[in-house]
């Protein structure tokens, strides 16, 4: 070439934008049986974020709503069931009160380790906490949302590491 620079031209594509209208929500079952702590917590964000779908908007709420039954029954590995604890807050000077999640989920209720499991992994703000009303979780088997027809997923045989016996 003589001198001369030949610029390439580069045509930009529309991205792709999910409008509120748009969306169509699904319902999903899964069974927390046997079933590793944080791997299940990292599949139901992505469900309720819709990270699973080809059309994902970050700013939209496109993502499924999630129904988990026996909460009580999720393993959580090495010794983090004894080790781990819950903080709370009592709201009196030195009120600061712990719980481990062995306690929790021999406890009244076993959900709450599920929930805040999903909870810190979700976005911070009013997005992420719209995205967790789409999410419930049970103790035992049954769940009232039959009239929804959920499809059933089983989490369990996505991987081999995310059961354990």
């Amino acid at each position: 070439m003589s001198g001369k620079i030949r610029i390439a031209k580069t045509v930009q594509s529309k991205s792709f934008e999910l409008r509120h209208q748009d969306i169509k929500k699904k319902w999903v079952v899964i069974d927390a049986e046997g079933v590793v702590l944080g791997r299940l917590a990292a599949g139901i964000v992505a469900m309720l974020r819709g990270k699973h779908r080809a059309t994902f908007t970050p700013s939209v709420d496109c993502g499924d709503n999630v129904i988990v039954i026996n909460a009580e029954k999720v393993k959580i590995t090495g010794r983090k069931a004894e080790n781990k604890n819950f903080y709370y807050h009592t709201g009196y000077p030195g009120g600061i009160k712990a719980r481990t999640r062995e306690f929790l989920l021999s406890g009244e209720h076993p959900e709450r380790v599920i929930i805040k499991a999903v909870e810190r992994m979700m976005p911070r703000g009013p997005l992420g906490c719209r995205q967790m009303t789409n999410l419930k979780v049970y103790k035992g088997a049954e769940h009232p949302h039959a009239a929804q027809n959920p499809a059933k997923v089983d989490f369990a045989a996505r991987n081999s590491k995310n059961k354990r016996g």
